[in-house]
């Protein structure tokens, strides 16, 4: 392992002193900004595309849950393909498949068949997630970890922010259909300059232990898919009120765990393998980038409705306040990263999340006093944070892993904050509403929906103390001295 890992970095650091490890960068780069791309400029197009496409809310929101349920389920299984078959030949295909199913989006002429078509664009996009971190080792030395993971996660920031303002301004000068045909171009710029620069597949991979070249596993690929969409299904259906379909949907995910688990310790070649999860490191750089996202999401789910209903602004004042926090995150990312490589990631996780419940708190305490001038201090506050945070815990997860395991660790924490983000929209969602005391959150007085945000991020904070505290025991079990009986 050392050697390869020793390898790895002689590539990474000769390939900085050339211009292709700054195409090839650029290539990821772009690979982030679509799949995140991908998934914010398709909201804004709803209520037209309902019209277009004769469907009714409802229907139309499955152009965005086929997305968000294929890059869920597939994104480990993803990254553990890339490890088998090779990174760089499956990002291609990946991107291109994005691509392809762009066009289809575009050209999509009934609601389900564009439903199937963004299915297979966020298969696409659960490639282009799972790989594009996994090629950070093998393209920038360890030193410069945290600047790419910064760099990707100001791309990631981009294509979020961008998607609404683009979304609207290509559906008012052309048609709801250019909002999946601009993919094309970037797609095609992203395959030439990942087919290009991107290092080629080596073979130390096919020469590992023969566990390691048993195959694919089929099986356990089939378990988890079937239970994360059962899981996300059940936290998306009834917009946050559980009735008998979510809880029969969260059973089937509580049994397919099992499943899953007995499946993969039987496995010859496993998609997970459960001795991962004996790394309290990896154990809790995952718990906290579910936590994390959870309250991130809370932001985007709650601040809406607060801004609208609570300070009783017109909807081009809710959307300029809401752009702030995208805006932040693409400002601090690069920052972020550098302060990651200058500090390590033990000090800058603890920072970016005493940053994160110092924000969520000032969302709690601050709009109550303050008003907008409040909300938007504690959003400059929170957002920094985050980005300390993920590029933090990103670099820590992805720095010291054998090469052969990059795919499906990347594809694990993918499928982390994913799972943290559908967990936010539903579960602190749910909070709000019942701490505004209304079953219909747009007919509450603005008492009630300031109430409801002060709760919420209460709640919030508390989440991050928890991710905080699990940050800390983990450092502490890093820096503890081994002990003889630790060896068993």
């Amino acid at each position: 392992m050392s050697i390869i890992a020793g390898r790895d970095d002689a590539v990474a650091v000769s390939a900085e002193r050339t211009p292709s490890v700054r195409f090839a960068l650029a290539g990821l780069s772009l690979s982030a900004l679509l799949s995140s791309l991908g998934t914010s400029i398709a909201n804004v197009g709803l209520p037209t595309m309902a019209q277009a496409l004769g469907a009714s809310f409802w229907q139309v929101q499955w152009i965005v849950l086929a997305y968000l349920l294929a890059i869920t389920t597939l994104v480990v299984s993803a990254g553990r393909l890339g490890d088998i078959l090779g990174r760089r030949r499956l990002l291609l295909g990946g991107i291109f498949l994005f691509t392809v199913a762009s066009v289809l989006c575009g050209l999509a002429p009934t609601l389900w068949l564009m439903i199937a078509a963004r299915g297979l664009q966020g298969l696409g996009a659960a490639i282009m997630m799972a790989l594009t971190m996994a090629f950070v080792g093998e393209t920038v030395p360890k030193a410069k970890t945290g600047s790419a993971m910064g760099l990707l996660g100001t791309m990631s920031a981009i294509g979020t922010a961008l998607g609404p303002s683009l979304g609207g301004v290509l559906i008012a000068g052309l048609s709801w259909r250019a909002i999946f045909l601009v993919n094309v171009p970037l797609g095609i710029l992203t395959f030439l300059l990942a087919h290009r620069y991107l290092p080629v597949d080596r073979q130390v991979l096919k020469t590992g232990p023969k566990t390691d070249r048993a195959g694919f596993d089929n099986v356990g690929t089939l378990l988890l898919a079937l239970t994360l969409a059962a899981y996300a299904l059940a936290m998306t259906i009834g917009r946050g009120s559980f009735g008998p379909l979510n809880m029969a949907l969260l059973l089937a995910a509580v049994i397919g765990s099992g499943l899953f688990v007995l499946a993969e310790s039987r496995a010859a070649s496993p998609l997970i393998r459960l001795a991962m999860f004996r790394d309290p490191a990896l154990d809790a750089s995952l718990a906290m980038n579910a936590l994390v996202s959870t309250v991130m999401m809370a932001t985007l789910v709650v601040g809406p409705f607060y801004l609208s209903g609570a300070l009783e602004l017109d909807a081009a004042l809710v959307g300029i306040v809401m752009s702030i926090g995208p805006i932040i995150s693409i400002l601090s990312g690069i920052p972020a990263g550098r302060i990651v490589d200058r500090f390590g990631t033990p000090f800058t996780v603890i920072v970016g999340l005493i940053e994160m419940a110092a924000g969520s708190f000032a969302l709690s305490v601050l709009p109550g006093i303050f008003g907008i001038a409040g909300y938007i201090a504690a959003i400059v506050v929170l957002t920094p944070g985050y980005q300390l945070f993920q590029a933090a815990n990103n670099t820590a997860v992805m720095t010291d892993i054998r090469p052969e395991q990059r795919g499906v660790i990347s594809g694990m924490l993918n499928l982390s904050r994913n799972l943290g983000l559908i967990t936010g929209a539903s579960v602190m969602g749910a909070v709000f509403a019942l701490a505004s005391a209304t079953i219909d959150i747009t007919a509450a007085n603005p008492e009630a929906v300031a109430s409801g945000l002060r709760i919420t991020f209460a709640v919030a904070a508390l989440l991050i103390v928890v991710a905080l505290v699990i940050a800390v025991g983990s450092r502490a079990l890093a820096t503890r001295p081994s002990l003889p009986g630790d060896a068993s």
